[in-house]
């Protein structure tokens, strides 16, 4: 939801569904990726791009129901994608993967919101540090992470 443009050529966009989603506010959600992945599991050789943004879900949702249907969990859940129980070796195995696709000295921007989890227990899944965020939005709980994988 962050891109200038979805079109551009630079980027490869993955995400790990491609679907439309009608909106209880209205409207349709579109998830129509370049590539359909799992974030723990690409299918790219090692050391492949330059830089790479991680923008997991941040919300929890622990649902007794799985097939429950996005009206009952809510559009932000729709648009934004949900975490189960098991977050934190989901995250941990996102940060890995992603610095595995990173070429040495490329940079990950890892984006994360505050919604449920504290940006600081995120960090604490990955052995790598960052160099530098921002905090950004309303309440200042959404951070952009920037991180550099080592030569």
């Amino acid at each position: 939801m962050f891109y200038f443009d979805k079109e551009d050529e630079r980027v490869l966009f993955q995400d790990i569904r491609d679907e439309e989603i009608p909106l209880t506010k209205g409207g349709l959600f579109k998830v129509h990726p370049d590539v359909v992945a799992d974030f723990r599991d690409m299918p790219y050789p090692d050391n492949t791009f330059q830089m790479v943004v991680f923008d997991p879900p941040h919300m929890v949702y622990y649902s007794r129901d799985a097939s429950a249907s996005h009206e009952r969990r809510g559009d932000l859940y729709a648009e934004y994608g949900e975490l189960k129980k098991d977050w934190r070796e989901y995250i941990a195995q996102g940060f890995k993967e992603c610095f595995r696709v990173l070429k040495p000295g490329g940079f990950l921007i890892f984006k994360w919101s505050e919604t449920d989890i504290k940006v600081k227990s995120v960090l604490s899944l990955t052995p790598e540090r960052p160099v530098f965020g921002h905090k950004s939005g309303k309440t200042m709980g959404t951070h952009w992470i920037c991180f550099m994988k080592g030569l």
